[in-house]
């Protein structure tokens, strides 16, 4: 027995098939990680990662504009697909660095973790910081050509897929020949310099559909003319078959970008805070013999922020460091938020807006309203990860926070005689704002199920059904005439019924008091049970879906917007969640005169189109009908078992689900039909005329 043991343990590990030993390790060497795992150094392959991919070779021309050696950035979108950035800074080195012995272009090229952002003496604030932005670019290129002005030379050199070369033609599928070092091709003055970068994504890598939008890139561009002022960026796309271009140079910074961010009327002018801080931090730092000592180093932060409160409710925060972007926010935004708060909260006790034993005013209370650019530059500041998304250097926190709070209290307590009435105005809305947010708290808590059940607060005209999991179903219907058919028509088991008159408030140009003092409203918020606005709870809501049911004809179109809208602005978790439905009542009833064993004696079609298919169809087979054919004007117009085979019954009903895809776009469009702003709406509706049909009118 001993010796089989010891021969068993004995036996070469590759005669075990589950074996695991040295010979399966794999090591991936310089640029040949990043084509492996391009998801860890972009983020994915789709259009996002090859757009992040051009913001790498943006942002190495704007830390050179941050440096105060760049004025001009230019960015094309080529028809062949590849992306130009070029910049007029002092162009990449060409001489030779000497531990490597290559070149500086081939260096930062080809090699992750090599730049000139690292020792903080090229750069003192930069969105480049792990050296990797430029050589990741490349290595997922099938070709990148650099060219660069430097020392009264044009110098050249091209990559493909990361390996030095030059290539025959050009184009990435050019017959390509490996070399090393730089090439001149042309003179130019000594007093001109620069870097142009020019990559064509490589297709073995990113997804065939990946593609970079045109408003994506103006928009980022445009974004960066505000932060950088009096850096001029030119964006060109030769893609469609008229080339277009814009150009952006802003001398107002933050502050004119502040203003071009508030879409509401201002309640005060925008208010611009800066200042400084300074923080010690320990890094490793290479020695002469080329080991890395951690060494306390002295950091300077400076904190520009721009803030303004309109009379809207929507809150934008826009955050950078360097000028990098982050949406994520982190610590500096921390900072931010806690200052607000902390002073806001200061200035409405020592004005008497908030007396002694009143709740202080929260977060959301501050920033409704709210328009605010936050931007920080420091030295090798640190991020969570290469996209940049969030800031982790934790002084940052604490310096923003100094800063915000004395820029914030002199605005309040010092501040010029025609913003003192402005200043008042902006602590009186965010007063209003705590108030209602108490009352709209108030409101949720006693309107849930259990608390409703016990003291009889649901509206009497609610028709309730008997289960609470997610089956239950809420049809919102339209007029009390079709909830007598629906009272038949339902399954009284999980779907209820709530009636409204008419057409409801339009929330979008009311305040939330008087949404809130509205019935319709109030009612249809009371009976989901989950709250409102920012205190909205989808957990606690009541029904698992929302059926909105209204008449086949305009004003049912135009109750259903409604309603949508009341939704989408105070109970937006529900749309996002996919759980709000538009009924599909039938437009047609056709009823059968000779009806063949098996058939319906009853044919519903729910459009014109569908009824004119229909009707051919029994005229082609033999089928005779009754003349004329039924058309509904209302769901009044129909029984109960008509209406629960058609519109209510599970089994057989056709429901509309309504979701907010783009959140962006439906803001606009919300605003666009339903705001105050009429001029807009009379553009749109004028242009969209003549694509009416009108025989849909009812007249």
């Amino acid at each position: 027995m001993t010796a089989a043991l010891t021969a068993e343990n004995e036996a070469p590990a590759h005669d075990d098939p589950h074996g695991y030993s040295a010979r399966h390790l794999s090591v991936l060497e310089g640029l040949e990680a990043v084509r492996k795992r391009p998801g860890m150094y972009i983020g994915s392959t789709d259009s996002r990662g090859l757009i992040h991919c051009l913001w790498e070779i943006v942002d190495n021309c704007v830390d050179e504009a941050l440096a105060g050696y760049c004025t001009r950035i230019t960015v094309v979108l080529h028809a062949d697909g590849s992306y130009e950035v070029g910049d007029d800074g002092r162009g990449i080195p060409v001489d030779i660095e000497p531990k490597t012995g290559l070149p500086g272009v081939e260096l930062v090229m080809t090699r992750l973790h090599a730049g000139g952002k690292f020792g903080g003496v090229s750069y003192t604030a930069s969105g480049g910081l792990h050296g990797v932005g430029a050589s990741v670019v490349n290595a997922l290129s099938a070709r990148l050509d650099v060219e660069v002005d430097r020392d009264g030379q044009t110098h050249a050199m091209s990559f493909k897929r990361g390996l030095p070369g030059e290539f025959a033609a050009p184009g990435p599928e050019r017959r390509f020949k490996k070399r090393s070092g730089m090439r001149q091709i042309a003179k130019v003055p000594r007093n001109l310099t620069g870097t142009r970068v020019r990559f064509w994504p490589d297709l073995q890598i990113f997804l065939k559909d990946a593609t970079v939008e045109t408003g994506l890139v103006m928009d980022r561009m445009r974004q960066t003319a505000f932060l950088v002022p009096g850096l001029e960026i030119s964006v060109r796309d030769e893609r469609a078959e008229e080339p277009t271009e814009e150009t952006f140079r802003f001398d107002g910074g933050i502050s004119e970008f502040t203003s071009f961010l508030a879409k509401d009327e201002p309640v005060c002018d925008v208010l611009r805070i800066q200042g400084r801080g300074h923080f010690t931090e320990t890094v490793p730092v290479l020695d002469d013999q080329g080991h890395l000592t951690p060494t306390d180093v002295e950091r300077d932060l400076e904190v520009d922020v721009a803030i303004r409160w309109g009379t809207g409710y929507d809150t934008v925060c826009k955050s950078f460091v360097n000028v990098i972007a982050t949406p994520k926010h982190g610590t500096h935004v921390s900072g931010f938020d806690r200052a607000l708060v902390r002073t806001v909260n200061d200035q409405l006790r020592a004005t008497k807006l908030l007396k002694n034993g009143d709740d202080p005013v929260l977060k959301e209370d501050v920033l409704e309203g709210l328009t605010a650019v936050v931007t920080v530059r420091l030295p090798e500041p640190q991020f969570e990860g290469q996209t940049k998304e969030v800031l982790g250097t934790s002084a940052a926190t604490r310096i923003v926070a100094q800063v915000v709070s004395k820029g914030l209290k002199e605005s309040f307590e010092n501040p010029r005689r025609a913003a003192k009435q402005q200043m008042r105005a902006v602590l009186e809305k965010i007063a209003s704002a705590a108030k209602t947010r108490i009352a709209a708290r108030t409101q949720r808590d006693n309107q849930r199920r259990k608390n409703a059940l016990e003291n009889s607060a649901l509206p009497a005209k609610l028709v309730d059904c008997r289960t609470t999991d997610d089956r239950s179903e809420l049809f919102i219907v339209e007029g009390d005439s079709a909830l007598g058919t629906a009272k038949l028509a339902r399954n009284s088991e999980f779907q209820a019924l709530l009636p409204i008159r008419g057409k409801i408030l339009n929330v979008q140009k009311a305040s939330v008091a008087d949404m809130l003092k509205n019935t319709e409203c109030a009612a249809i918020i009371q009976v989901i049970g989950a709250g409102s606005g920012r205190t909205f709870d989808i957990d606690a809501a009541r029904y698992g879906r929302i059926i909105l049911m209204a008449d086949a004809d305009v004003d049912g179109a135009h109750i259903r917007c409604l309603l949508l809208t009341l939704i989408y602005r105070y109970m937006r978790p529900m749309l996002e969640a996919g759980r709000v439905f538009a009924a599909v009542p039938p437009l047609h009833r056709i009823q059968l005169t000779n009806p063949k064993r098996g058939q319906d004696k009853y044919v519903y079609c729910y459009t014109d189109g569908e009824l004119r298919k229909k009707l051919v169809e029994f005229e082609r087979r033999g089928v005779r009908w009754k003349e004329p054919v039924q058309r509904y004007k209302g769901l009044g117009e129909m029984d109960a078992d008509q209406l629960a085979e058609t519109t209510m019954d599970p089994r057989h009903r056709m429901l509309r689900r309504i979701r907010v895809e783009d959140a962006e776009d439906a803001a606009k469009i919300f605003d666009l039909l339903m705001g105050s702003e009429v001029a807009p709406r009379r553009e749109f509706i004028t242009a969209g005329a003549a694509e009416l049909d009108a025989e849909r009118i009812d007249t």
